[in-house]
């Protein structure tokens, strides 16, 4: 399996600036085969990993998922 590491930081603003999600980035980045990605924060250190599926129906599925988890934190927050 490759890995990837990202600067989270850079990743985000980079996804601001264009306008897109990370969702259409992993959406592009996929080959038939799985991947793991690891953001880094700025002193290199492992903020948390990802690993991209090897197809888009997957891919979906997680986006999904996250949405979900996203969601009820954000709820629970209030």
């Amino acid at each position: 399996m490759q890995t990837i590491q990202i600067q989270a930081e850079q990743f985000f603003e980079l996804l601001k600036l264009k306008d897109t999600s990370m969702w259409e980035i992993f959406a592009q980045m996929i080959d038939g085969n799985e991947k793991e990605i690891i953001f880094l924060n700025e002193e290199e250190k492992i903020l948390f990993s990802y690993i991209l599926p090897s197809n888009q129906d997957k891919l979906e599925e997680d986006r999904k998922e996250f949405s979900k988890q996203f969601a009820d934190k954000l709820a629970n927050l209030n």
